[in-house]
């Protein structure tokens, strides 16, 4: 767990490169015609690209071009890098350069921060330098921290070296600014002149002439007038400046501020990644200058650790409920140990397949885990073991541990197979959830994938570890006192038999009431609304301001400002508002002056108290701000927004997107919907997006006097470009940082577009007026062009709020076609997270058909019954009452997380029939009488209520803190887990009403066309058909293909002989435990007159014989060669049995070749048997000849009807030597060539057998040998002799034969039979090996003889079957030898396909023998 990946939520950020030119100086119309549309167009020629959208401002294109999810990142990001190279050469290089922005995504921004300087530094420290801190210390230090893609600059003024010039003294000097430009760019160089060699030393030549200081840069001489230099600080002041700014930073009302946004890289750990960086930043804390610190104002792992919180409290406060249900309803402590034992370990299996699979630890991934889920296999485990061994059979008794081992393996046996099942079924549930693409898939597969990893995990527990702990753990002595378990479950039993009864009395109307109450249950669902996901509370929130299009940054800043103020002063539960204005450095989210991302970091909910909930607090805050004017404001949060916007390029829960041509026909069609939008129930923060109404200036150039005076209007655009923008001249390094050198006019000089001020040389060197040759006009542009797929579009974006979006873009799209005229080409499209609904609402119309048919498909593994499947999935429709119920009781609407839920109802609900229908089934087939349907039911149903309780209380239960839950990120676990209790809850009352009146009709069917036949209702032939046809339809089982591998497998499985040699095996082992053999203890008492005077004498005696000590140990030695000789024979069982299995197989193949030869045979005397009845209706033969092709032709017929009685015996054969109970067939159909072993040595196992066998002897010898090593032995005695008592002596003794003769003859017949056995095995070996000859031999033979067919016989009887047809066609060959040719065709087929038989059954014996 410490190891897995962790984050607040999946990353659902699409694959997406963004592409960014940044051209200051150009309009919007310009940046879309001269870069976005050639960019564009170059990015549509890639493959795979989903969808292609841009942004043309002031000075910027933004392309996103989005691909499909299955390109890699890298792989993307070289295809557009391949276009950009390529689009590069049509964009003139003073207009920009296209490049890509870092590989980031919405989690992106995991770590925001600004800079502070202390109270006492204030003064010290201005925004240019810290700016210049930011750039050139923070940034570089913070850069290069794995998993950090990019950090982001924002606010403050960049540092620059400016040259502001004087138009006056410029035009009195009479200067250009080109002059200036190259005078600087003369005078700001450095060069070097090599080396010089003197007395034996080299000395390098470097000239230092590059500009270092102001100083430096006054200093340098632009011209000369009369004799006198003119310098650059004579026509211009020359200090520091900065650019025209796009945006900029302010802090909690304190004015404007410098910060960083730290960006990560896509697929980094987030949790890692800030902690790496929480690190660095420490560390250059130390390095900045006194006074200034880095205040982080926004850090991601507070709201992971917060969703990651929830989680653990929801999972822990799971895990303990299911514990106490289980202790309170099993009445077992132990048991409800064992299974509670199951959580941990199956989350730890849970964990590491996360960690070998990739997926990370969020809110989705874990937020699902429902221990209840988890542990339902292992409760139908316990619940069945306990039924078995606390029965009344066993009552009263202790049971040993081999008694409690045998009671267990019974009792788990039973439900094994129904716990199996279920347990698969709730897995195959959630399989279809991998499929899922897109935004939907990175929400939901993570979830599934740690489902399906838990539930694997608790399912091999289940069938393993619970059993065996059982048995160790479970109290041996069956206590028949009732627990508070078995009295609870009495009275519910009462109950539940009063309401079973009720039921079968009324079983149609049960069942019809049942699909009475699921069709209100649909008809409440389609009033529901919908939502694609809940939103996630973040914990902040995210503001978007927005001013009138052609609002000044400055402007922009005083009303951040005074938002900020405002809500410091009347909110407290606000920690900071940072208002981030404009466009960053990396543009990545391209807004203008006008626009500004303001985040709200706020306290702990719980310091909260101006407000009790997020929809309070955001009402409140827009009522607060409400006294700023010219200002629209809308909320969001942090993520949520970061995500809208790159999804789908618009900051908005619903964007409805307008698509035409002409902006201000867009704009004011977008403005007539947003006013009707405002007055649909739910819709809130309606905004246009800004689009036009850009004041600009536009210079108009007259054409005749440009060409008279003989300028261009490249030179002219350069020196507007220059005067007012600023052009670079070069850069001036100070140590390791640079900064460029920037010309421009002296902005208090020109702070209007003056012509005047400006001169340009003609072609006779006179200077003239700007305003000679150029007009200004005063106009109103497009403030950004949006592109979405090739066309021009604006959007209006809608927040959600009280309401589900489904019903409020309902009635959006009902308002706006109603009440909107539009010309034709202009279209309304709604994207944004509606967008997002119905992608995934289509994709789980596929999911969930799929998920319901899996789950039919295994029920009829489960039953081999269709009737029986049918019954029990009737319970997925029910279930959806009660989900559908929670939903509307809660007020929650239809969501992806809803959906989600009741695809896992699915699952348990199914578990719930199973149960109930396998045990019904089993108590059917108990005794030597059928039982009637009721009593099976409702002696069966009372047995079954317990578990089926059991499973779908813990399972709902389990869900209880997710739904109950208000912390972080409860959310979006609430709809998944109020779906799962409400379905549960309902689905399992029905289920234990309505599955019995469904087995009661099933069964009872049959019956009852007997009864309508008696009566005459129903045709006997027709009651005959349907009695027949509903048992086949329940029990049928067609033979299963099976591969040779499982055969083999089964074969090895089921055999005797291999449960008899695994037996061998476990009694050798258990001969150890006979090896030291001392004897029985000897233990006499005397009494009377020992040796004493009088007859009160008295004597105890003990004595054991130790025997011998090394005879203990050949006896060991003995054991363990007769186990391994026993592992030999087991291999050798192995390799017989695998060798039969094959032999029978191969036996099949061959017939069913045989058989397919003798149906061609069939088919083509019955195509000639038409050949000649006409040719004997047209004389060509005579009825002798006939006859003959008719007697052929029923002798073909009756081969074939003997080549498939002998197909059906080979395939009975096949199943007999697999031992399968039930017929199967190879899944092969054609009969190949096997190989042959390349050494072709003797088989290992064999030999190993052999030597064993002879090696026992060899132990008997030695073990006859030990008995000449002396026995030991020990004894104490005790007296009492008159008068005297208490005496006591030891005896030590020790036992050797004498006479001997008798065990030396032992020793002798047992060398002697040692002997024999060697010369067996010797014998056995050579006889072996000679085998192994012999069958090489035979399939060298018989290989050629294949070859022979493989290379003529086949296809010479190919031609000849065809030319003797054909020739008897043509009438050219008499009967006779048409049937003669036909014979030997097909004997060389059947010899041929007997050839390749012989040969494989001889590669088997060979391989059975050899290796």
């Amino acid at each position: 767990m410490l190891t897995l990946p962790v984050d607040a939520v999946p990353d659902i950020t699409n694959n997406q490169v963004q592409i960014v030119t940044v051209s200051p100086t150009l309009a919007p119309q310009e940046v879309e015609q001269l870069i976005t549309i050639p960019v564009e167009t170059s990015m549509s020629n890639i493959m795979n690209v989903t969808e292609i959208r841009s942004v043309s401002r002031f000075g910027l294109s933004l392309v996103t071009v989005v691909f499909k999810e299955s390109v890699p990142t890298l792989e993307a990001r070289q295809l557009i890098n391949e276009q950009i190279q390529t689009v590069a050469g049509e964009i003139p290089s003073e207009l920009g350069t296209p490049e890509m922005m870092p590989i980031t995504t919405g989690l992106g921004e995991i770590y925001q921060y600004v800079l502070k300087v202390d109270k006492a530094h204030k003064d010290e420290y201005d925004a240019m330098e810290l700016r210049t801190i930011q750039d050139w210390i923070v940034r570089r230090q913070l850069s290069g921290i794995p998993g950090i893609v990019e950090i982001n600059s924002f606010g403050g003024y960049l540092k620059q070296y400016e040259i502001a010039i004087d138009p006056d003294v410029l035009t009195a000097m009479r200067l250009t600014i080109g002059d200036v430009f190259e005078a600087l760019s003369r005078n700001n160089q450095n060069t070097g002149g090599s080396y010089i060699e003197k007395k034996g030393r080299a000395y390098y030549i470097r000239s230092e002439g590059m500009l270092s200081s102001l100083k430096d840069i006054e200093r340098i001489v632009v011209a000369n007038r009369n004799g006198m230099p003119v310098h650059v600080s004579d026509i211009g002041r020359v200090g520091f400046g900065s650019p025209k700014r796009f945006g900029a930073m302010t802090m909690d009302g304190e004015g404007e501020c410098v910060g960083g946004i730290a960006m990560m890289l896509k697929g980094a750990n987030a949790n890692v990644v800030t902690a790496e960086l929480q690190q660095r930043i420490d560390k250059v804390q130390k390095m900045l200058p006194e006074g200034v610190s880095i205040e982080p104002y926004l850090n991601r792992s507070e709201l992971v650790n917060r969703n990651i919180s929830t989680v653990i409290y929801n999972l822990v406060e799971g895990a303990v409920i299911v514990f106490l249900v289980l202790m309170l309803f099993l009445g077992n402590v132990r048991a409800s140990v064992i299974v509670a034992s199951v959580i941990p370990l199956a989350m730890l299996f849970g964990f590491i397949l996360m960690r070998l699979f990739g997926v990370s630890a969020n809110l989705m991934s874990l937020g699902a885990i429902d221990f209840g889920i988890v542990v339902d296999g292992s409760i139908v485990i316990i619940e069945g073991i306990l039924a078995h061994i606390y029965s009344r059979r066993l009552s009263g008794r202790s049971l040993s541990p081999e008694e409690m081992n045998s009671e267990v393996e019974a009792g788990a046996g039973k439900v094994v197979r129904s716990s199996a099942f279920a347990v698969l079924i709730i897995l195959i549930v959630f399989f279809p959830l991998l499929t899922l693409s897109g935004i939907e898939g990175k929400y939901f597969t993570p979830m599934a994938k740690t489902l399906v990893f838990c539930i694997i995990g608790a399912l091999l527990l289940s069938v393993t570890y619970v059993p065996m702990m059982a048995s160790l753990f479970l109290p041996r002595h069956i206590d028949p006192r009732p627990t508070l378990a078995d009295r609870f479950f009495g009275w519910l039993n009462g109950v539940y038999s009063r309401s079973l009864r009720l039921s079968m009395r009324h079983t149609w109307a049960t069942i019809g009431g049942s699909f009475a109450l699921l069709a209100g249950a649909l008809l409440m669902f389609s009033r529901l609304g919908a939502e694609f996901i809940p939103t996630l509370d973040e914990g902040d929130f995210a503001m978007q301001m927005t001013l009138p299009a052609g609002s000044s940054l400055t402007r922009s800043i005083e009303v951040s400002e005074e938002a900020e103020r405002i809500l410091k002063e009347k909110f407290p539960e606000i920690r900071h508002v940072v208002a981030k204005i404009g466009t960053a450095e990396v543009p990545t989210d391209p807004m203008s002056v006008e626009d500004a991302d303001v985040m709200i970091v706020m306290k702990p909910f719980k310091e909260w108290t101006s407000a009790g909930s997020r929809a309070e607090m955001v009402e409140k805050m827009k009522a607060a701000l409400e006294e700023v004017e010219g200002a629209e404001f809308n909320f969001s949060q942090p993520i949520q927004l970061r995500f809208n916007e790159l999804m789908t390029g618009a900051k908005a829960d619903i964007a409805i997107k307008l698509y035409g041509e002409d902006m201000d026909e867009l704009y004011s069609k977008a403005k007539e919907a947003a006013a009707l939008i405002g007055k649909v129930p739910g819709a809130a923060d309606v905004i246009v997006e800004q689009a036009v109404g850009l004041p600009q200036l536009v210079v108009h150039y007259d054409r005749t006097k440009i060409a008279r005076y003989g300028v261009d209007i490249e030179e002219l655009n350069a020196i507007i470009r220059t005067a007012y923008a600023g052009e670079t001249a070069g850069v001036v390094f100070e140590n390791e940082r640079r900064f460029d050198l920037v010309v421009r006019l002296d902005h208090e000089l020109v702070k209007d577009l003056d012509l005047n001020a400006l001169t340009v040389r003609t072609c006779d060197g006179m200077q003239i007026p700007v305003s000679e040759v150029a007009s200004i006009d005063l106009v109103s542009g497009p403030l950004q062009i949006n592109r979405d797929s090739a066309k021009r579009r604006i959007v209006v974006g809608v927040n959600v709020r009280d309401a589900d979006i489904q019903k409020v873009v309902d009635n959006i799209s009902h308002t706006l076609e109603e009440n909107i005229k539009l010309k034709p080409g202009y279209y309304f499209e709604y994207g944004g997270q509606f967008e997002n609904l119905q992608n995934a609402i289509s994709t789980l119309m596929v999911v969930i058909p799929i998920a319901l048919m899996l789950i039919l498909l295994l029920l009829f593994f489960a039953f081999k019954s269709v009737t029986y499947s049918l019954v029990v999935f009737s319970t997925v429709p029910l279930s959806l009452i009660g989900g559908i119920a929670a939903l509307w009781v809660r007020g929650l609407p239809f969501s992806i997380s809803a959906g989600v839920g009741f695809i896992a109802l699915f699952g348990v609900a199914v578990l719930n029939g199973i149960l109930i229908i396998n045990h019904l089934n089993a108590i059917r087939s108990e005794g030597t009488y059928r039982r009637s349907t009721d009593r099976v039911i409702l002696s069966g149903c009372s047995h079954i209520l317990r578990p089926v309780f059991l499973t779908g209380l813990v399972a709902s239960l389990g869900f209880v803190p997710m739904a109950v839950a208000q912390s972080a990120g409860a959310e979006v676990q609430r709809p998944l887990a109020t779906v799962v209790i409400g379905g549960l809850i309902v689905s399992t009352v029905l289920t234990l009403i309505v599955i019995p009146a469904f087995y009661r009709i099933v069964n009872a069917f049959p019956a009852r066309l007997r009864s309508m036949r008696r009566r005459g209702i129903l045709p006997r032939w027709m009651a005959i058909m349907v009695i027949a046809i509903i048992p086949a339809a329940t029990t049928m089982a067609q033979p299963r293909s099976v591969s040779l591998q499982e055969a083999v497998d089964m074969a090895i499985e089921r055999s005797p002989r291999m449960k008899m040699a695994d037996t061998e095996i476990r009694r050798a082992n258990a001969m150890r435990g006979e090896a030291w053999d001392g004897g029985s203890t000897s233990v006499s008492y005397a009494w009377g007159q020992l040796n004493g005077e009088l007859k009160g004498d008295n004597e105890l005696s003990v004595e054991q014989s130790l025997g011998s000590l090394l005879t203990p140990y050949y006896k060991n030695a003995l054991a363990r060669t007769m186990a391994a000789t026993g592992e030999a024979h087991r291999d050798i069982v192995s390799r017989e049995l695998t060798a039969e299995v094959r032999r029978a197989w191969h036996d099949y193949l061959a017939a069913l070749a045989l058989c397919r030869l003798w149906q061609g045979e069939d088919a083509t005397a019955e195509r000639l048997r038409s050949i000649s009845a006409l040719r004997l209706e047209q004389g060509d033969i005579n009825k002798l000849e006939y006859a003959m092709i008719n007697t052929m032709a029923a002798e073909q017929h009756t081969q074939l009807t003997k080549a498939q009685d002998e197909l059906a015996l080979a395939a009975r054969r096949f199943a007999w030597v697999c031992r399968s109970e039930r017929p199967i067939v190879p899944a092969d159909t054609v009969q190949g060539l096997l190989p042959i072993p390349v050494k072709g040595s003797s088989a290992q196992a064999y030999g190993r057998y052999f030597d064993l066998m002879a090696k026992q002897k060899a132990d008997m010898v030695r073990i006859e040998k030990s008995r000449f090593f002396p026995e030991l032995s020990l004894g104490y005695t005790r007296q009492k002799i008159s008068p005297m008592s208490g005496l006591s002596s030891w005896m030590v003794g020790v036992s050797f034969p004498l006479i001997f003769f008798p065990q030396k003859s032992r020793v002798k017949q047992a060398r002697l039979e040692a002997l024999s056995a060697q010369y067996e095995a010797e014998e056995n070996h050579w006889q072996l090996s000679q085998k192994v000859e012999e069958l090489k031999a035979q399939a060298a033979s018989k290989a050629k003889r294949l070859a022979y067919y493989d290379n003529a016989a086949l296809r010479e009887a190919d031609e000849l079957q065809q030319n003797a047809i054909a020739l008897y066609k043509e009438s050219e060959t008499s009967m006779t030898e048409l049937i003669q040719s036909l014979n030997t065709a097909r004997d060389i087929r059947r010899q041929y396909i007997e050839a390749v038989h012989d040969y494989n059954v001889t590669a088997i014996e060979l391989e059975l023998y050899s290796e």
